[in-house]
C-alpha cells in the first residue's frame, strides 16, 4: 500500500512539473493596437477615471492584462485566464467602440450596477491587489461618470436603439 501510495504521488509530480509547461496565450496587445476600438475613443474619459479602470479593471476588462508573478504557475494562470476571458465577455474597454449603441447603453448600466453593489472589481482580485478596491468616492464617480455617457447617449439616439433584443444563445 505504501509502494502505490509513494508510486501516485511521483505520478501526481511528474504530471504537476509537465503543467508547467502548458500555458495560455496571454492577454497582451501592441500599443498601437490598445486605443484602437478603447472607450476612450468614443467618450471622454477623464485621467481620473481612467487612472480608476486601469487600476481596478482593466487586467480582466481590457486588451491588456499586468501579470502578476504567480501566473506562471500552473493551474493559476489557468484560472487567471479563465477570470480575463469572461471579463472581457462581459466589457471590454479595449474594444467598446466597436459595441452596437444599445449595448454600450446596458454595459454602462450594468457597470453603475455592479461598482455601487460591490460586485467589482471581485474580492478575488483585491484580495491580492488591495490597490485596486474602490473607495465610497471612487465607486461614486465611477457611477456618475457611467451615468453621465448613458444620459449623453440616450439625449443622442432615439429609445428603441437602446434596447437590446434578447436572442437564444447569443451574447449582447
Amino acid at each position: 500500500m505504501k509502494k502505490v501510495f509513494k508510486n501516485l504521488l511521483l505520478l501526481l509530480l511528474v504530471v504537476v512539473i509537465i503543467l508547467q509547461f502548458i500555458h495560455p496565450e496571454k492577454n497582451i496587445s501592441s500599443p498601437d493596437s490598445l486605443l484602437t476600438n478603447d472607450i476612450s475613443k468614443v467618450y471622454l474619459v477623464p485621467d481620473s477615471i481612467n487612472k480608476i479602470l486601469q487600476i481596478s479593471c482593466y487586467d480582466c476588462h481590457s486588451n491588456n492584462t499586468i501579470y502578476p508573478w504567480y501566473s506562471k504557475i500552473q493551474p493559476v494562470a489557468w484560472w487567471l485566464n479563465n477570470h480575463i476571458v469572461e471579463g472581457k465577455r462581459e466589457v471590454n474597454f479595449s474594444e467598446f467602440a466597436t459595441y452596437r449603441i444599445g449595448r454600450q447603453y446596458k454595459k454602462l448600466e450594468e457597470i453603475i450596477k455592479q461598482v455601487k453593489e460591490d460586485e467589482m472589481p471581485l474580492s478575488s482580485y483585491t484580495l491580492i491587489h488591495r490597490n485596486a478596491i474602490l473607495t465610497a468616492d471612487q465607486k461614486s464617480v465611477i457611477a456618475n461618470w457611467a451615468a453621465s455617457i448613458k444620459d449623453s447617449i440616450k439625449a443622442k439616439y432615439p429609445a428603441d436603439s437602446l434596447i437590446i433584443k434578447s436572442l437564444p444563445n447569443r451574447a449582447d
